[in-house]
């Protein structure tokens, strides 16, 4: 953790702060490696605690390398401030995005300093996965494809969503998850021209296509895959639309590398939908940044002008949903490499007929 906390302190120089708070759940683990519920690490120019209560001070202490391990009493943001005024800190920078407002009132309260609140500041560090981060995802990724292959099997004609679902998160548990990252997709026929449909009481019909969204949460980091297959033989409307997802996401993979910004990568696969007569029917952007959340930076869409670059983890995921007739989405993590990228996920992505 040293060299994330080096990193920290580099960009807390460049604020002219003496002192960052972070307990966000992501960025409060990304720093200390603490996997409780409870606490913040409080970093200086010189030192770095982690303040969390009774209840967890001895796992704090086991997980949080590089920290020393302080106990408050009554709040964390109270301790901090006892802890700012024997640094003798002036300015200490929090977290915009994740602070409500009487936690806001809290830190004013408790903490006799400038406050200065920051946007995305360990959200940029997180970008660039290290080698370490990129085996866990890769693991989290085995672990949503070997769930595919499970449930392959099991889907036909009569089955529930829900229990497709529920089969996915129970087979990703048994396989090491701690569980899904997210609430499993399972959207049939015309479910599945909704992109967030999620799993209903709904039985499966022959002739229907099935989107399934899913991926396994372990050891902190998330995957994100999405296959849609077909339940008995689909109609030719169907299978177009099938097609032309498929050849949209196989021409995205083959183009994305680094230097692209987000709206090139976007356009790599949604020019080819526009060609085909489709584009209305992609609302949302080509994908997005994966780690320890299933959504963050950077965005491949018409509005992220952000570069992609080497290390950058991202979800390539072209849809086409038309209402009252059906929709398809194709989706592989990947990671963008020195010359152009490296797919993580390997489920298959030629039509799979399934329940014949």
């Amino acid at each position: 953790m040293m060299n994330r906390i080096d990193n920290v302190r580099e960009k807390l120089r460049g604020l002219k702060g003496d002192a960052v708070i972070i307990d966000s759940p992501a960025n409060r683990r990304y720093i200390s490696g603490f996997t409780g519920t409870a606490g913040a690490a409080l970093i200086t120019l010189q030192n770095a605690y982690f303040i969390t209560d009774f209840r967890y001070v001895e796992q704090a202490e086991a997980q949080c390398t590089g920290f020393e391990v302080v106990r408050h009493t009554s709040s964390v943001y109270e301790k901090a401030g006892e802890l700012l005024k024997q640094e003798q800190a002036a300015v200490l920078v929090f977290e915009k995005d994740h602070v409500s407002y009487s936690g806001f009132e809290s830190l004013q309260r408790n903490t006799k300093v400038e406050l200065t609140p920051v946007s995305g500041l360990l959200e940029e560090i997180r970008l660039i996965k290290t080698e370490d981060e990129l085996d866990v995802l890769q693991k989290a990724v085995d672990i949503a494809d070997r769930a595919f292959e499970h449930i392959a099997s099991y889907i036909k004609p009569g089955v529930k969503e829900i229990d497709v679902s529920n089969e996915l998160e129970f087979f990703m548990r048994r396989e090491g998850a701690v569980s899904s990252s997210f609430d499993i997709i399972a959207a049939s026929g015309v479910r599945s021209a909704l992109p967030h449909g999620v799993a209903s009481e709904k039985e499966i019909q022959s002739g229907e296509l099935l989107t399934l969204d899913f991926g396994a949460y372990f050891k902190g980091y998330c995957s994100d895959i999405t296959r849609t297959v077909a339940v008995g033989e689909p109609s030719s409307r169907l299978r177009e639309i099938y097609q032309v997802v498929h050849e949209a996401q196989l021409k995205a993979l083959e183009e994305i590398k680094p230097g692209m910004t987000g709206v090139e990568a976007d356009a790599a696969a949604r020019d080819h939908i526009v060609k085909h007569g489709f584009g209305e029917y992609f609302g949302h952007g080509l994908g997005h940044g994966l780690g320890m959340e299933v959504h963050e930076g950077p965005r491949l869409s018409p509005k992220s002008n952000q570069v992609i670059e080497p290390g950058m983890v991202v979800t390539v995921e072209p849809g086409v949903y038309v209402p009252e007739v059906g929709g398809t989405r194709i989706e592989d993590d990947i990671v963008i490499t020195e010359d152009g990228n490296k797919t993580l996920s390997k489920s298959p992505k030629e039509l799979m007929i399934l329940g014949q």
